[in-house]
Parts: C-alpha cells; structure tokens; sequence
C-alpha cells in the first residue's frame, strides 16, 4: 500500500476536551454521529458530561451549499452525455467532441464562480462573505486547471498553437487588467492616468500588442516629444511574428522571422532609441525577454505561470510540449526566489506542466474538499485514451474508484442521491453492486419518494432491493391501518406470508365491521390473489359476495361450498362461511343440492366437535355461550330443512 501524502485534517468539537473526555462515535454513509461518554478512568468521581450534546460531522459540506448544487446538477447532464458519445467517433470528430465537452464543464464552474462572486459581495456578514470568496477562489483554481489540462492533455496542442493557447489561458484567469483599461480609458486624460503606464505593461505582458499600440498612440497625441519613440515601439509590437490559428508558415520560418524582430528591438535598445523614456525602455526590455526586466514588474505578473507564459513568448515562441515542464520549473524557481514556499496549486499546475495526469489528479484529491473535480475530468481524461494503462491495486481503475467515491458522496444527500444513481450505472465493475447497497440505505420518508427509489430498481431488475423496499412500505402502511395500500405493496413485494398476515387483517377487520374496506383493490386481484392461499380466499369471498349482491344466489352457493370443502378457508373463519350460507338456505327457491347440504352438515360437525381437517391443527371448539349455540341450532335447523326440499325436488324430477 502507499504511504499517506500528509496527516490527516483534526477536527475540533467545540466545547469537549479530548484530552480529558473520551469521545464515542459512529460512523453514517456520509455523516458521523459524535458525543460525549461517561466512561473515565482516571476520574470515577465525575459523572456528568460537561459537554452533553450530539454533533454531526459531515463528509461533503460542499453537497449543502446552494450555488454548488447547481454545479453538481448540471455537470452531471454533460456527464451522462458524455457517456453516450458514440465509439464510433475518431480522430478529429472525436477530438473536437471532447474538447466542447471540456468547456461545458468549465463553463459550469465559471457560471457558478461568478454567483458565488455576487452573493459574496451582497453578503452583509463579513464571516459569511468571506466564505463565499474563499469558494470563489477554490472555483477559480479549480477553472485554471481544467483549463491547462485541456490545452495539454485534450487538445494535445504541438509548438507554435501552444503558446496561443497559454496566453488565452493567462488572459482570461488574470482579469485585472480589463478593469484598468476601462478605468484609464474612461478618464478624461488616460496618457495622463497614474494607472497608464501600468496598464501598458500589463498588456504587454499578455501579448494584447493591439490594444498597447492603441494606448501608446494616446500618449504620442498627448507628448509630441515622445511620439517617434512610440511610433517606433508600435512598430514593433505590430511586426511581431505570431502563428496565428489561419497562418501556414512553418515553425522554421516562425523561428526565422522572430530572430530578425528580436535582432531589430535589441538594436533599437542598443541605440538607446528609448533611452529619454523609462517606461518605454522598459517595454522594448520585456519584448527582448529580458528576465530581470519581467522580475521588475512581479505585481502586473501577480503568479510565477503568468512569469511563464510571458517569457515563453518574448524568448521562446516555439516551446515544444515536452519543454515546458523545463522552463515552468525555473520560472517557478525564478519568480518565488525563496521568498515563500509553494502552493498546492504551484504543485498541481508544475504536475501538469510535466505531463504527470496521475499527479494532477493525486494532488487534487489531496487538496480540494469533494470528489466532484477529480472524478468528472479524470473520467474525461479516460475517454480520452489516456489513463487505459492506469489500474488500482484494489481492484479497480482510476475512473471507476474516483466515480464511486463522488457518487457514494452524491448519496449521502437527501436529494442529490438521484444523480448518484447514474454514475453507479457508468461504473461497468463495481457500480452495481455499490448501488445495490447504498440503495437500501435511503430513507424512504415519503411515498413519493419511495416510488421513485422504486422505479430506480425496477429498472435496472434489482430484485431483492425492490422486494426489501415493498416489505417496508407494506409494515408501514399495516401500522398506518392503511390495509390497502399494504396489500398492494405485499403483492408487489411477492411476499406470500405478509400477503397472508395483511389478508387476515382484512377478515378480521371485516369480522369486526360487517364489510370490506378497498373494494376495488380487492375486486381487482386477478392473478395476484394466487400469491397465497389466504388471499386467494379473500378474492374468492369478495366474489361470493359480489355474486349475492347480483342476486345469481346458484353460483354463488357453488363458491361457498368450493371455499370450505377446499380447505382454502381458515378454520376460524367457517362459522362466518355458514352464517353467509342462512339466508341462502332460507330462500323460497332451493339453492343447495341435497349433496352440498350434506357437504355443508358435514363442515358444521367437524367445527362444532373440533375434529382436525386434512393435516391442519386441532381446532378449538366453539365457545359453550348462547350466541354461538344459536347460531348451530339454527344453521342445523336450516340445513334440515333445506336437505328435506332439495330431496323432494330432485325426487319430484327424477320421477318426472
């Protein structure tokens, strides 16, 4: 196993000492129970904890924030579109497919960067605003490396389009000089704005050359005595060669030209051309690459990758790939110079610059808060071909273990859990059986919600969970006295025996009530009543009922009879059958044949002496009081009657 990168984070509870108090916990999916104990060794005289209260610690925090909700929510539409892009895509269609997909997630982040921006600045508690900024600039950290691991990584850009690349990486992360250009430009006299000469600088360090030839014609308006020196700095920066995105000059040609440039400024320098002007000098000094000159402005430059980019393109326009880890290394040694040690971020981007994905990705783990970042690009990065040979010690890959921890965070929310289920789905090893149980830990607080964990199920056959989840719904609504609804969900579930409990308290309560409750669900079992015996009865003998309120007395007399002598009624529900059975033998037409009432004596003596039927227990005799002596005399008295018709009615037809 690998050694831990560093000590893990303390985590201070307010109010307990745990240098004096022992600390029980437990641990949830996404959350951990922490109190106070009792229990002291040194200290059996105190008893009383003085910190008794129950706190929770949270995993993912960032899962509870508004504006990073959005974030998660829409990443994981690119995310699932990013799964269904067809194998079929190659070369440069598969290429520029990955790249757009790129920037919709970058711009996600900037989206939610921005947001988060805005509430800071409304915040009106300083604890809270800061909070807010401290997100805004993890977001924007986050952005800027995205975005170098898509020029390098994604778009694989060669020499020449590469630094293109990194200045529109520089411009459009320091955002600083926009707002002096508008600031300067809005003045009444801009030449004459302490924040000109600044702004120049500034732009000149990001290669906008077009935008500080149109500053210096300002300053040449406004002093005649300097305007030839900048006409011919203008000059300058309008003849720098530059392979542009349409150019097809060679890299050799590239490099020829920029020579002859870089002959002409030194010679111009040399000269002493801009000598009655400082700031100017200084200008014709960066475009040299001048390394002390560009150390001289480090506030205009405010990072060491600014320092970079800005010294790639005023000294070596045609940095290969494979050289940039060479001179971000020293531009980094360069700029910091021992006066401060480096960042994560410094580590992140120098990983990137040496083509260590791995890296990249280790320390992102290692530095942000959640899983959301390493998880999305290092899933891009594998539908880029590039981390194929990467497989954990664990069973897993890289994509696949960084997705399941991001999903496995995703379900410790109450709602943010549905988008979890997708990205289990993408995870062909372990995401099922991950799935499978983080399922079942969901709380089902709401029917609607339970549906929807449900439907999850169904839809991907996972048998035992949608039986677990129907048992549960059916205990709950049996507790709610919501029978219905209980034997819905046993039918559901496939459970026989709770169909059967649920089917008993449905005669029970018929027992206790004189009718049924859920009539249509009862009227509606079709196939299902054969789950279990019992509520195979409980259809039969709402039937039977049905067929008496038709008045179709024949048929429903055959039913009757079929549910005793089948052995599908249970015994202490036969008294009932019979007294169902009265007014059927008390009609003026005769119901039962000769042979069914002897069926029927039959039934009444094996209740009334307790004798088993085929294999069931021994059944208890009926109670010795008057109701239940009445109801058997006068079922007997019936029964005799009936028997006497039924036989003068088939003897009168036999003999006919």
């Amino acid at each position: 196993m690998e050694e831990v990168d560093g000590e893990p984070i303390i985590t201070l509870i307010p109010g307990v000492n745990s240098k004096k108090k022992q600390l029980c916990f437990d641990w949830g999916p996404g959350e951990m129970l922490v109190c106070e104990t009792l229990f002291n060794k040194k200290e059996k005289s105190e008893v009383v904890p003085s910190c008794p209260s129950i706190y929770i610690i949270r995993k993912n925090e960032d899962f509870y924030c508004r504006i990073l909700r959005k974030l998660f929510n829409e990443s994981h539409g690119i995310f699932v579109g990013l799964q269904r892009i067809e194998e079929e895509l190659t070369g440069k269609s598969r290429k520029a497919e990955l790249v757009r997909v790129s920037k919709n997630y970058r711009s996600v982040i900037r989206a939610c960067m921005e947001e988060m921006s805005q509430v800071a600045i409304a915040a009106k508690d300083p604890a809270t605003s800061s909070l807010f900024n401290n997100q805004v600039a993890i977001l924007s950290a986050m952005e800027l490396v995205w975005n170098l691991c898509e020029i390098l990584f994604i778009e694989v850009t060669p020499a020449g389009p590469l630094l293109l690349h990194l200045l529109d990486w520089v411009r459009l992360h320091v955002c600083e000089v926009d707002t002096w250009s508008a600031e300067v430009l809005g003045s009444e006299n801009p030449s004459k704005h302490e924040s000109f000469w600044n702004l120049v600088t500034a732009l000149v360090l990001q290669g906008r050359l077009d935008e500080a030839r149109q500053m210096l014609s300002k300053e040449a308006d406004a002093n005649p005595a300097s305007a030839g020196m900048c006409r011919v700095l203008g000059d300058l920066m309008r003849t720098m060669p530059i392979l542009s995105p349409g150019n097809t000059q060679t890299l050799t040609e590239l490099e020829l030209k920029w020579q002859h440039w870089h002959e002409e400024c030194e010679r111009h320098l040399q000269d002493g051309t801009f000598a009655s002007s400082g700031h100017l000098e200084s200008l014709c000094k960066i475009m040299l690459g001048d390394e002390k000159a560009l150390l001289e402005q480090k506030q205009q430059l405010s990072n060491w990758y600014h320092f970079l980019v800005t010294r790639l393109l005023y000294s070596h326009p045609t940095v290969k790939p494979t050289e940039l880890h060479f001179y971000a290394q020293s531009s980094l040694d360069r700029f910091l110079e021992g006066d401060s040690s480096s960042e994560p971020l410094d580590n992140i981007l120098m990983a990137a610059f040496e083509f260590d994905i791995h890296q990249v990705i280790k320390e992102c783990s290692i530095v942000l808060s959640n899983w959301w970042f390493v998880a999305h690009l290092t899933d891009l990065l594998d539908h880029c071909k590039l981390l194929q040979s990467h497989n954990l010690y664990f069973g897993s890959n890289m994509r696949e273990f960084l997705l399941l921890e991001y999903a496995s965070g995703l379900f410790a929310h109450h709602s943010l859990w549905q988008l979890g289920v997708d990205y289990f789905d993408h995870c062909p090893e372990l995401g099922r059986v991950s799935l499978e149980l983080h399922i079942e830990r969901i709380p089902l607080n709401t029917e609607q919600k339970a549906l929807k964990v449900l439907r999850i199920c169904e839809q991907r056959k996972m048998t035992e969970q949608v039986r677990s989840i129907c048992k549960i719904l059916a205990m709950k609504a049996v507790r709610n006295n919501r029978l219905g609804s209980a034997l819905s969900w046993s039918i559901r579930a496939k459970d026989a025996a709770f169909a059967t409990l649920v089917s008993d308290r449905f005669l029970k309560d018929y027992c206790e009530r004189g009718c049924f409750s859920d009539l249509d669900l009862i009227d509606n079992l079709g196939p299902a009543m054969m789950l279990s015996d019992r509520l195979t009865f409980l259809g039969k003998y709402r039937e039977f009922h049905r067929l008496y309120g038709e008045q179709r007395f024949v048929d429903g007399a055959s039913l009757l009879l079929s549910l005793m002598t089948s052995q599908i009624a249970p015994r202490s529900f036969w008294m009932t059958l019979l007294t169902d059975a009265l007014p059927l033998l008390e009609q003026k037409q005769v119901i039962f044949s000769a042979e069914q009432t002897y069926e029927l004596m039959r039934c009444l003596e094996d209740l009334t002496t307790g004798r088993p039927v085929h294999g069931e227990p021994d059944a208890q005799g009926l109670q010795d009081d008057d109701i239940e002596t009445t109801k058997v005399e006068m079922l007997r008295l019936a029964l005799a009657r009936n028997l006497a018709r039924a036989i003068i009615k088939e003897g009168s037809l036999e003999g006919s």
